[in-house]
């Protein structure tokens, strides 16, 4: 007989792919949602339940999920994985493919302390199986209340939970502490500012407002840029090109979408001047329905001179590997890796936002 596999990590790995290739949230719900029922399971059980068909007496477990399961004690890849690695997207070009290899971490990333679809250590776990030697987790500021924005309170409870965590991590990997703190209207940051300089990372963003005429979006942005706490600007432009991806089951998930959103107006090279002189980076938002900024901006940053942050604003697992997206779209505008801040080390990257301007 063919040596059993781990159906744990093969339902778990099947929700990654799902999630990666962006499919529907109850797909990857189904398996995410058995391999918690099972995780608790003794071996010995789930190979007594697999041989009699009563896998799916227990809650949470689906004919599908079952079926794999009983493949992979048998020793067999599952027929549903075995289809998602034949149809894997297609390769990188050699020049975002250098650039995804020099990434080092990812600065944009959400949890199920927000509207994240995931526990802070399986996002973790994944980062690290994708070679990240860093993930620096940003969960919502309290303003964006349907994402379940964190609290003063509540930040301090994470930054305690965060230490925990990396206790008990794989050495040489480590979460660095952060936040995506909202840009409010007056462009002050949504946050305690004693907490964002106890913070690894900030990265602030404009989710409400975003109609706002140029002069009043400018003025709020050249603000942000100029607090000292702020390290990278994210999404510049709050467009969607497409509806919301699928895969996420957060809390956020519930409120209303948009399926498409216009860029907001504001003096872009007046923005990305900002940045330059208070060596703030320029978000590039490896999200398939944002693409933000849009390529011609890429480039106008590029000239201006800023630098740069590939991040995936990941909110469950499977989309951690969506920074390949962002390095294509770098590589078009010819960004070079020595301008992305994320090639470098996690020391380096916290020394430069404790020391910047």
């Amino acid at each position: 007989m063919a040596r059993a596999r781990d159906p744990i990590a093969d339902l778990r790995r099947i929700a990654f792919l799902l999630e990666r290739a962006n499919e529907a949230t109850y797909r990857v719900r189904a398996f995410r949602s058995a391999a918690k029922a099972l995780a608790g399971l003794p071996t010995t059980e789930l190979t007594e339940r697999a041989g009699n068909g009563t896998l799916t007496e227990l809650a949470g477990v689906g004919d599908v999920t079952a079926r794999c399961v009983a493949e992979s004690l048998a020793g067999e890849e599952p027929v549903y994985l075995r289809r998602l690695l034949a149809t894997e997207g297609s390769d990188l070009d050699a020049e975002a493919t250098a650039l995804r290899a020099a990434l080092r971490g990812d600065c944009h990333t959400h949890s199920d302390w927000s509207d994240g679809g995931s526990p802070i250590e399986e996002m973790a776990l994944a980062a690290v199986e994708l070679g990240h030697e860093y993930l620096v987790l940003t969960d919502h500021s309290p303003r964006l209340t349907v994402a379940r924005g964190l609290t003063a309170a509540r930040l301090r409870r994470q930054l305690d939970h965060v230490a925990q965590v990396n206790a008990a991590l794989p050495e040489g990997f480590r979460i660095l502490t952060g936040i995506e703190v909202d840009i409010n209207a007056d462009g002050s940051l949504d946050q305690d500012d004693d907490l964002l300089a106890r913070l690894d990372v900030v990265v602030g963003s404009v989710h409400s407002g975003l109609k706002d005429e140029r002069s009043k979006m400018t003025r709020r942005m050249l603000t942000a840029v100029a607090n000292p706490h702020l390290d990278i600007l994210g999404h510049v432009t709050g467009r969607m090109v497409s509806s919301r991806p699928a895969g996420v089951t957060g809390p956020g998930d519930r409120a209303h979408r948009p399926r498409t959103r216009a860029e907001s107006d504001f003096d872009a090279d007046a923005v990305f001047a900002a940045c330059v002189e208070h060596d703030t980076a320029v978000e590039i938002n490896s999200r398939p329905e944002r693409q933000d900024p849009p390529k011609r901006l890429i480039r106008r940053a590029l000239e201006a001179g800023c630098r740069f942050a590939i991040n995936t604003d990941a909110h469950a697992p499977g989309q951690l590997d969506w920074q390949r997206f962002g390095c294509e779209r770098a590589a078009l505008c010819g960004v070079p890796a020595d301008r992305v801040i994320n090639t470098w080390s996690a020391e380096d990257l916290v020394a430069w936002t404790h020391n910047r301007p």
